[in-house]
């Protein structure tokens, strides 16, 4: 099974979900600047809450992709706001992707709230998400 981890993190909060699930399935988790250069079965996307959407730059990510994906599960954070699932749901679909209906969201600490977040408990959580969507273990990975 081919698995990518791409994410937007403006705080660092995403990129630490990220790099949980990476570890977990003993794969680099990369930033939107590295784009997707061969088939996956699996792309994990990670995003945040900014100005009650997602970056310009999910939304460009998205907009480039030019391989075949099976799926793409939606990873974020926010410090208020629910997840940015809704809206990376339209932008996978109108670019003719199919998105799961799993994701992953945690608190991200923003100024004075959610100080911490994502902690110790939210990364183990991220992890394990990583691994059951993935259903299999890590030595199955390529």
């Amino acid at each position: 099974m081919k698995i990518a981890i791409r994410y937007y993190s403006r705080t660092g909060n995403t990129e630490k979900l990220a790099n949980a699930m990476g570890e977990a399935l003993d794969i680099e988790a990369l930033d939107l600047t590295h784009p997707l250069n061969e088939d996956v079965d699996i792309l994990f996307l990670g995003s945040s809450v900014y100005a009650a959407g997602a970056d310009a730059s999910v939304k460009d990510f998205i907009k480039s992709i030019n391989v075949n994906i099976g799926q793409v599960v939606n990873f974020s954070t926010a410090a208020l706001l629910p997840s940015t699932f809704k809206q990376v749901k339209g932008l996978v679909e109108e670019a003719g992707l199919h998105m799961s209906d799993q994701e992953f969201h945690c608190r991200g600490a923003f100024s004075v709230l959610h100080k911490g977040k994502p902690d110790g408990e939210d990364l183990k959580n991220a992890a394990a998400f990583a691994k059951n969507v993935a259903g299999c273990r890590k030595s199955d990975l390529k």
